[in-house]
């Protein structure tokens, strides 16, 4: 049986020579491209590298421009199951038509949140009610949607038993509800907000309605009492260190920033900035090309030394990189003597000698995995 792999790279040697990427070719031709390429990709992408991942990347967008909406309608279906993918077509195809869109937007964990908060605030109500539905939903994201949704994504929002809410937002949904009878009955189903804490830190305008939304007596909830906002509710869940879940979700959204070119020290701040820790990890293992499982491997074992090297390799300034070592998921929180003295490391450290530490670590870990490959095939 011939190998996926083989026939993967032969193709991809050809891809510059297909006919319908030149014009060459009827519709059918090109949108049984199309669908060849996505389904390919979807039988072998848990063993495509970063340049296989991004050939594909490149001819489905190209593609995606010349076919017809029913071939776009299946390609997203494929895609959107899959945990790695192509970032800039899936990115593409979840701002497409919504009936295109739609599998992506309620499934792929390839798109990040701010990939979603963009979608929001630009298309369609029914683009923000598919991702309102989604089975897991941060408090950032229903944010957006509590911001420019209409009645059925609030509902949908409100409805989403996964969906978090930071106060914020809690003081819109209940302002809404005021003019709005679908959303206050929804709100009163709510059984994980505590109205009693809330009250007496909400608005005079939506006290009143919390009046008749609080009825039910609800235990108190000193962590959600607690959530100020974004980022200290996140910071505050990393306390649980890491998790695999997250860590697995994170890593191919970062993966997914990494395909469209947009993995930089803009997108660290952002991580640091609403505590996405686990994104702050994957975002260092694809930075540096360090093996995922060397990262979570620091983290577990609070190694302090080996991320300060690393981040210092990567040519982070002390400002980002106290951010992102107070952000990470390690398995035990750093104290704030921690912190100070990681940061007077960094500072200490001169980033050439960084980066032939680093280096010198990469060729011997290298060196020791080929040792270990050699001996297990002897």
């Amino acid at each position: 049986m011939t190998d996926p792999l083989t026939e993967l790279d032969e193709g991809h040697r050809a891809f510059a020579n297909f006919r319908v990427l030149n014009g060459e070719d009827n519709r059918s031709e090109r949108e049984q491209l199309f669908r060849n390429m996505a389904q390919l990709f979807s039988y072998v992408s848990d063993r495509c590298d970063d340049e296989q991942v991004a050939q594909y990347d490149e001819v489905l967008c190209q593609l995606a421009e010349l076919v017809e909406v029913e071939a776009r309608v299946h390609v997203a279906g494929l895609l959107a199951s899959l945990d790695r993918a192509p970032g800039t077509v899936v990115l593409k195809l979840a701002n497409d038509d919504i009936e295109v869109a739609r599998p992506l937007l309620e499934f792929s964990n390839v798109l990040s949140d701010d990939d979603l908060i963009d979608i929001i605030s630009r298309q369609s109500e029914n683009h923000r009610v598919a991702i309102a539905g989604r089975a897991a939903l941060t408090e950032r994201v229903g944010e957006a949607i509590v911001e420019h949704g209409e009645t059925a994504s609030v509902v949908t929002l409100v409805r989403n038993p996964r969906a978090e809410f930071d106060r914020a937002t809690l003081e819109k949904l209940v302002e809404r509800a005021t003019h709005d009878a679908e959303i206050a009955a929804d709100l009163r189903g709510r059984s994980d907000i505590d109205w009693k804490s809330l009250r007496g830190e909400i608005d005079h305008v939506a006290g009143k309605v919390l009046e008749s939304l609080g009825e039910v007596e609800r235990s108190f909830d000193p962590v959600a009492a607690g959530k100020v906002n974004t980022v200290v509710y996140n910071r505050i869940r990393n306390r649980a260190g890491f998790n695999a879940q997250e860590w697995k979700v994170a890593y191919n959204q970062v993966k997914g920033l990494a395909d469209r070119k947009q993995l930089d020290d803009r997108a660290l701040a952002r991580f640091a900035r609403f505590g996405y820790g686990h994104h702050a990890a994957a975002a260092m293992a694809v930075i540096l090309g360090v093996a995922p499982e060397i990262v979570v491997k620091w983290l577990a074992g609070q190694d302090y030394v080996a991320v300060t090297v690393a981040l210092r390799a990567g040519k982070l300034s002390p400002d980002l990189f106290e951010a992102i070592v107070a952000t990470l998921p390690w398995r035990d929180l750093p104290s704030e003597t921690d912190k100070q003295m990681v940061l007077s490391r960094f500072e200490a450290l001169d980033e050439e000698d960084a980066r032939n530490i680093f280096e010198l670590w990469r060729a011997h870990s290298f060196r020791k995995r080929a040792i270990g490959e050699e001996r297990q095939t002897a």
